[in-house]
């Protein structure tokens, strides 16, 4: 289970394609080799109000907030959360061109004792595809 949730100033709705961000950011995920196809879940959340340091109309943020199941070694984390940052940064380049742009990312790892999942589409996904 990777859970990938992003959170963003409604703002960028207009400045960058957030379709292809998510998208982007699930093959980063599935590239990490870590990761079972129907696990992993990406989705961006636009935060209607905000405030952002000084209040400009066009200041804006992206906060990448990963949680994923225990068992994972500290440099599989580091590699993971290294390949989401790149991943963003080159989609979300144009944003940096000017000073108004906030890029963040959190990994966290979920206590498997107080987590509870039940996912129909690991069976499908795992049998090899039929001929016929």
């Amino acid at each position: 289970m990777p859970h990938l949730t992003i959170e963003h100033s409604a703002n960028l709705s207009q400045r960058a394609d957030l379709q292809a961000l998510c998208a982007e950011l699930k093959d980063a995920l599935l590239e990490t080799g870590l990761f079972e196809i129907g696990a992993v879940r990406v989705r961006a959340i636009a935060c209607e109000a905000y405030a952002i340091a000084d209040e400009r109309p066009e200041n804006a943020f992206l906060d990448m907030s990963l949680r994923m199941g225990a068992g994972r070694s500290g440099e599989d984390k580091k590699r993971i959360g290294e390949a989401l940052f790149s991943a963003a940064e080159r989609r979300l380049k144009p944003l940096f061109a000017e000073p108004h742009f906030a890029l963040s990312l959190e990994v966290r790892e979920i206590d498997p004792a107080l987590s509870w999942k039940k996912n129909a589409m690991h069976a499908r996904l795992r049998t090899p595809a039929r001929e016929g």
